[in-house]
């Protein structure tokens, strides 16, 4: 390290998660799934038809979401 140099140095000995990206699309899935049913619930009671409209793809993705944690509890570390 330099002397003027202030940046720290990252030096991982940890190798890249090779899973990084799906995890991430776990969560992102899960939590806006969930978002949108309970936007779905909220706007239902105004609309039934939108209520419907954005509850159903919102429980959809977190199903999905679901599934794709017991997949990546399958695969290879």
């Amino acid at each position: 390290m330099n002397a003027g140099s202030y940046m720290p140095q990252l030096n991982s000995s940890k190798p890249p998660k090779p899973h990084a990206r799906l995890e991430n699309w776990i969560w992102i899935l899960i939590y806006g799934g969930l978002f949108l049913v309970i936007l779905g619930i909220a706007s239902g009671r105004t609309d039934a038809t939108i209520g419907w409209l954005l509850a159903i793809p919102g429980a959809v993705a977190t199903a999905v979401g679901i599934v794709l944690i017991y997949v990546r509890s399958r695969l290879p570390s």
